[in-house]
């Protein structure tokens, strides 16, 4: 390479004739057919002929000569038929250097403005040989054709980018859109929800990014522009699309619920199944509750109570591995959330053929306790039942009568023993109200605080975590492998028993080890109990629906899962429970923060848990949520420290809540 030389180099995917004006060891000095003057790393040449221009030649008249240079290049690159060089070279499968290219190309005579020729007009189609510096390899037949679809793919989506950038800048400045989203428009709005929801994870991120640059949209107007469209409401749930959660079962699974509720033969007591149609069954739960799966009965015997608690055998109906299981184990629970529910397993089985419906013969699996008239318990069993719901009570009903009706004295008492028992046991208790948020038809946002140590709150919470205890025991008993419960020590302990302040409930919370499933029994410190499992709601969860399984099989109902089927349900309930409980999580705050935008300006009590390096994070007593509280100059606070904040911006879609010191 010397001066004076004729050199071709690719700038913004264009070839670019230049002539070399100085060389220093690896680096070129050019002047380009622009009027440029850059400087090029040797190995940055795509082509060099021994033609030379004469460097004493005035400026002008050396852009002149390269603009004609590449002109006569240009022109002779129409002269290439690069197919029909294919089409005799492809079976070859060897490659063949510009020299001899350019020879078939030009076999009379050839020079380097040839050459060069060759080198552009193989540079400007990659279909049929790959292109590397000075030599070429032409593409078998396949990848011909595979390249072809890529092109046209590509092309595709260039098509799309422009249209649906155009189409989305009409519909943002406000333009009437009359008609319905189909064909293209479905796409675009695929690729904005896609874009949206998974961002840089989203398989449409780039075509979504170029879309939103044309139509001069920024990211954070995308929801409101499919709101917009119609796509998405104001209040939509996108975390049901984030975690990609099933809203709806499938025709198959439909069609096997179906059948099961109207072919449902009579349920009768038999040799495995007791009957227990004669017991005050009652069921407590929330009067918006629709699928019931446990029920409790108390018995005065004189000398001793008796103690029952009646869970949906729900297993009598779902078999392993059938449609309904199957799609009940990908959900992992049903959801609960202000605006709406979604059931584990479909409704007509939910609420109807596997639900404790007052009046109705349902199989059940029962656990009777007996215990002293001090609450103690004496001795327990469990077996397969047949029962019918006698009354169905809401929380309500039960705290109206807490202090006057007998039964409810009695499980109240019970409740209250068995809790102590725990906590001398090393329990940590959380006492925390619950902040209960609702839609009314109406659309109305409703909250109100629940105290979770009423006596109906105390008495299901107990008794629930008395019978997954003892099932435990049963089935730990009976060396039988099930989805076990454990829990480590929490990192510290901050108050004893039960004796902790609102503050110090809600610091320990945090402080608390995760809880580990395995398939053999191990101690929970957190309820202070040896073993432990989930077995009370088989219609709304599918580690209970397991559990309740391995007790069938106890009674020879069905066939047990192993050890190692245990496992496998743990690892794939691991992904889809974290999606539940997160979304239940966000779903509730959300509404809770859609609430409280009507609440600025209001005043509020907050207690002060921790300092960060630009804030403060506390907690607002009455709506038992945390935010951050920007630093005040020449206010000093700590931890417990009670403060009056006021509600000074809240918007929920952007889970934003900020306050002020009031």
């Amino acid at each position: 390479m010397e001066p004076g030389n004729i050199v071709e180099y690719i700038d913004r995917q264009k070839i670019m004739c230049a002539v070399v004006t100085d060389v220093k060891k690896q680096r070129l000095r050019l002047l380009t057919e622009n009027d440029r003057e850059i400087k090029l790393s040797k190995n940055r040449i795509l082509h060099k002929c021994e033609t030379h221009l004469e460097l004493s030649a005035s400026r002008y008249k050396l852009v002149e000569n390269l603009k004609k240079i590449a002109n006569k290049r240009e022109a002779l690159v129409k002269h290439v038929d690069i197919k029909e060089l294919w089409e005799v070279l492809n079976t070859e499968q060897e490659w063949i250097d510009l020299a001899t290219m350019t020879e078939f190309c030009f076999p009379d005579n050839f020079s380097g403005d040839h050459e060069a020729a060759v080198v552009r007009a193989f540079f400007k189609d990659r279909l049929y040989f790959k292109f590397d510096n000075n030599r070429f390899f032409p593409n078998s037949e396949k990848r011909v054709e595979q390249i072809i679809v890529q092109l046209k793919e590509t092309e595709r989506k260039k098509q799309i980018i422009d249209k649906g950038g155009d189409w989305l800048k009409s519909v943002f400045a406000g333009c009437v859109i009359s008609d319905s989203l189909s064909g293209d428009r479905l796409e675009f709005v695929k690729i904005l929800k896609s874009f949206y929801l998974f961002e840089k994870e989203s398989p449409y991120y780039e075509s979504g990014k170029a879309m939103l640059v044309r139509a001069g949209i920024s990211p954070d107007e995308i929801f409101q522009l499919l709101v917009k469209l119609g796509v998405w409401n104001e209040n939509e749930n996108i975390e049901l699309y984030r975690y990609e959660i099933p809203v709806f079962f499938s025709d198959k699974a439909m069609k096997k619920g179906t059948s099961l509720a109207a072919s449902l033969q009579p349920i009768s007591a038999e040799e495995k199944r007791k009957d227990l149609t004669m017991l005050p069954l009652m069921t407590i739960d929330g009067p918006s509750t629709t699928d019931y799966d446990d029920a409790l009965s108390i018995e005065d015997k004189g000398d001793h109570y008796q103690l029952g608690i009646h869970i949906s055998d729900v297993g009598h109906f779902i078999k392993k591995g059938d449609i309904i299981d199957r799609e009940a184990i990908i959900r992992g629970s049903s959801i609960y959330m202000p605006d709406r529910k979604l059931s584990m397993i479909p409704s007509c089985l939910a609420e109807d053929l596997c639900s404790l419906k007052a009046g109705e013969l349902r199989p059940a699996i029962s656990i009777m306790v007996k215990l002293s008239q001090f609450s103690e318990i004496i001795d327990y069993e469990i077996f397969p039942s047949i029962i019918k719901i006698k009354r169905r009570l809401t929380y309500h009903d039960v705290n109206m009568v807490a202090d006057e009706s007998k039964e409810i004295l009695i499980l109240h008492d019970i409740a209250k023993k068995f809790r102590q028992k725990r906590l001398d046991a090393g329990a940590v208790q959380i006492s925390l109200p619950e902040v209960n948020v609702q839609i009314n038809e109406n659309g109305e946002i409703n909250v109100n605080r629940i105290n979770r140590e009423s006596p109906a709150r105390m008495i299901v919470a107990e008794i629930m975590i008395m019978t997954n205890w003892l099932t435990a025991r049963f089935l730990a008993e009976h060396n039988v492998p099930a989805i076990f419960r454990s829990q480590a020590e929490p990192r510290e302990r901050l108050y004893k028993q039960n004796k902790g302040t609102p503050f110090q409930n809600w610091m320990q919370r945090k402080l608390l080890s995760r809880f580990v499933l395995n398939n053999k029994p191990e101690y929970h410190s957190g309820l202070g109990l040896n073993a432990y499992v989930t077995a009370t709601s088989p219609i709304r969860k599918y580690f209970d629906l397991a559990t309740q399984r391995q007790i069938r099989a106890i009674f020879g109902l069905e066939k047990p899962y192993t050890a190692e089927e245990i496992k496998r349900i743990i690892l794939l309930l691991a992904q889809p429970m974290s999606c539940v409980s997160r979304i239940q999580f966000m779903r509730n705050r959300y509404w809770l923060l859609k609430y409280l935008e009507n609440k600025t300006g209001q005043k509020e009590e907050a207690v002060v848990l921790y300092k960060r390096q630009n804030n403060y994070q506390i907690l607002i007593k009455e709506y038992m949520i945390e935010c951050s509280l920007p630093l005040s100059s020449g206010i000093g606070l700590k931890p417990q420290d009670l403060i009056q904040i006021t509600i000074q911006h809240v918007n929920a879609r952007k889970d934003l809540l900020c306050v002020f010191m009031g």
